[in-house]
């Protein structure tokens, strides 16, 4: 990643995490990760790598190695109770924009932009499709 060449090894390593805080913090809506915010997550991992920022684009090719780890590893050693898991999370993010400010504006500012699809994305893994069909104009209390 030679944007992130600046960084440390253990710097490199926590940055590749990052887009898994940022998916499981989508997906403590409901205290938990289930199966399809988590295959939503794996999706976007793999769609970034091709067709995310350009800045970020070998960023995401290495965090889509160990995506699917990071997330799974992560899930299992986060506290099982839903404010616990969520002020652990958000600390986490807080030591990884520290790491994110090193690598300066632009791509501070990339990565903020790509992390916050990973949010909508996930958080709308049980998006329903039929209700888009039913009701194509947001209708609140109904589709959203």
């Amino acid at each position: 990643m030679e944007p992130f060449k600046n960084l440390s090894l253990q710097q490199n390593e926590a940055l590749l995490k990052f887009p898994a805080y940022i998916s499981l913090l989508a997906a403590n809506n409901d205290g938990r990760l289930d199966e399809a915010e988590k295959k939503a997550a794996i999706k976007i991992a793999h769609v970034k790598t091709f067709s995310g920022d350009p800045l970020l684009a070998a960023y995401f090719r290495e965090a889509d190695k160990v995506f699917e780890n990071n997330i799974g590893q992560l899930d299992n050693d986060l506290p099982k109770e839903k404010a616990g898991r969520e002020a652990t999370i958000k600390l986490e993010l807080s030591k990884l924009e520290k790491i994110v400010l090193k690598l300066g504006k632009d791509y501070a500012s990339a990565m903020h932009r790509s992390m916050k699809s990973f949010t909508v994305h996930v958080s709308k893994a049980h998006h329903n499709v039929l209700a888009d069909f039913i009701f194509p104009m947001p209708i609140e209390g109904i589709t959203d």
